[in-house]
């Protein structure tokens, strides 16, 4: 069993969450053994003992990054489509709000980490996997429930224009100017009632339905 610290996390959460934060505060260059020892508050040797190779240190923290965005996220708490497509819209909105207004180191964290997974090709595979599950299966299932005939390319669409938006404002020329709950909720509006309209049917057709059907 893995021990809680006075903290109320465990070693390995304390080295992890460690790591994310010389990520931003240091960047890539910053993130070694020693720095995550110190940061931690942790003996000397902490880190290594968890995890031996800069590889492995680098795995587990994109693990406990996943860990922490998804509890952000909360993907599991956005409504079902049969409850109406409003009910996702403002769903979305809320959460892609709080991420960026208070958890941005996440974002710049994960930044961080996905340039690193471009130069390491064994940090690719275990990056994208770790998205995957997480995020980008379950936007497919939503996607699907919510009427879509191209779940997948909608889901795509849909974590673009999201992705676009958190880089733009947590590193980005828009850092200062965070889209207020309103002004998301009526992006994700335009974004989803346009994608899930069925041909012929204006956008306007789904404002009271859950999906384009």
């Amino acid at each position: 069993m893995t021990s809680r610290t006075t903290t109320g996390r465990s070693r390995p959460e304390l080295i992890t969450d460690a790591a994310l934060a010389l990520l931003v505060e240091r960047g890539m260059r910053g993130l070694t053994h020693r720095a995550v020892d110190e940061r931690a508050g942790l003996p000397q040797g902490s880190t290594s003992n968890y995890a031996r190779t800069r590889q492995a240190l680098l795995e587990a923290t994109v693990r406990r990054l996943a860990e922490r965005e998804a509890r952000v996220l909360a993907l599991d708490e956005i409504p079902a489509p049969s409850a109406g497509l409003d009910g996702i819209i403002g769903a979305l909105a809320l959460v892609l709000h709080r991420h960026l207004t208070h958890h941005r180191e996440l974002l710049v964290a994960r930044y961080e980490l996905g340039l690193e997974a471009t130069r390491r090709p064994e940090l690719r595979a275990f990056y994208d996997a770790a998205g995957r599950h997480r995020f980008r299966e379950p936007l497919n299932q939503l996607m699907a429930a919510a009427g879509s005939r191209e779940p997948e390319r909608h889901a795509l669409s849909l974590v673009a224009w999201c992705e676009g938006l958190m880089f733009s404002c947590a590193a980005g020329a828009y850092h200062s100017a965070v889209p207020s709950e309103e002004e998301l909720r009526k992006g994700f509006g335009e974004l989803l009632r346009g994608m899930l309209a069925a041909p012929g049917v204006g956008p306007q057709g789904l404002a009271a339905s859950g999906g384009g059907e």
